[in-house]
């Protein structure tokens, strides 16, 4: 599924776990803006210039926009640690269109650029954000891998210990890789990222429909062998496939916390959203995570326990119901670049 002979894997390469350092964050300027239903383009500039003031107050922050909203993106995010740089793109999702950073022991990096099909053709046009990642390896001057098995990277979490999970509901999708067995997807994902196991999930979050049940509204690894898992309470739609994780991470050997809070808010002309906690996005040093403003004690008691799973980082919240309203959270709008 690559195009270069020695893969990543063969070459000693391996993607790092979110916590490792990080050279600076990536992040798209939002430009779409039948993307942000029920709140618009300016609410979620505003609230992508939250993102960016919270996270580079950790590391530096590179500010992809289109050529047009450069000017913008500068006025907005005027800070000394952040930088907008000038890259066609179709939407702001830059953690699935982005490129995934591999390294090596002796400082090599590589950018893995996988194939992007706008989340299984659901949303259109995607053409710019198919070549953002070779674009933006460019403007790093990393190395680019290029790859035909479409991924995005909310589908996936790793623990940096060769551990990495996924969710059947969107990686064996028929709109994303079709006819393509799990096994092949196995390989690919090992020779690619240079992970050892797969650890296939059931199913993401019941109103997670644009992305086919992203992991990284579920999941996320806070250490080597160390999970925490959204679960929710008997009756509700996400009970049975959470229970069902939860076994299978077990089953693979993995320590599971668990957070049941998921608060919810209802978007005009649809059905309500749900604004996971857990997509979090760890800068050196901090941990930057989607608060939803519907219930403050609720917003609370989950950066309390986060705090309390993250003794060494500085947890705060920033308000995210307009990114939940687009479909994603904090963690959907930020790529991490590690070092080298």
């Amino acid at each position: 599924m690559s195009g270069a002979l020695a893969t990543p894997r063969d070459r000693g390469l391996s993607v790092p776990a979110d916590w490792e350092p990080h050279e600076r964050t990536l992040i798209a300027w939002p430009t779409r803006a039948d993307a942000w239903r029920g709140t618009g383009l300016d609410a979620a500039k505003a609230c992508h210039t939250a993102v960016v003031d919270a996270v580079s107050q950790f590391e530096p922050v590179t500010v992809v926009a289109n050529p047009e909203d450069v000017e913008e993106a500068q006025k907005l995010c005027p800070g000394n640690n952040v930088e907008v740089v000038g890259i066609p793109i179709d939407d702001s999702w830059l953690r699935d269109s982005g490129p995934i950073i591999v390294t090596g022991a002796e400082g090599e990096r590589v950018g893995v650029d996988f194939d992007f099909n706008g989340w299984g053709d659901r949303f259109t046009p995607y053409e710019n954000d198919r070549k953002v990642s070779t674009e933006i390896l460019k403007l790093l001057g990393i190395e680019r891998h290029a790859s035909s098995l479409v991924l995005e990277g909310g589908s996936i979490v790793v623990d940096g210990s060769g551990l990495l999970a996924t969710t059947e509901q969107c990686l064996l999708n028929e709109n994303r890789n079709l006819d393509t067995p799990r096994g092949d997807l196995e390989r690919a994902l090992q020779e690619l990222l240079g992970i050892d196991d797969v650890i296939w999930l059931d199913q993401g979050l019941a109103e997670d429909a644009d992305t086919d049940g992203h992991v990284d509204n579920i999941c996320a690894f806070l250490a080597p062998g160390r999970a925490l898992l959204q679960t929710a309470p008997p009756g509700d739609p996400n009970h049975e496939p959470m229970v069902r994780n939860r076994e299978r991470l077990e089953a693979a050997g993995v320590e599971v916390e668990t957070l049941e809070l998921l608060p919810r808010a209802a978007r005009s002309g649809s059905e309500d959203v749900v604004i996971p906690y857990l997509n979090f996005y760890m800068a050196n040093g901090g941990a930057v995570v989607p608060t939803a403003g519907v219930d403050p004690d609720m917003d609370e008691e989950a950066l309390g326990f986060l705090r309390s799973l993250m003794p060494g980082r500085e947890v705060i919240g920033v308000p995210a119901l307009t990114l939940a309203f687009g479909g994603g959270g904090i963690h959907c709008i930020t790529q991490q670049v590690p070092v080298a």
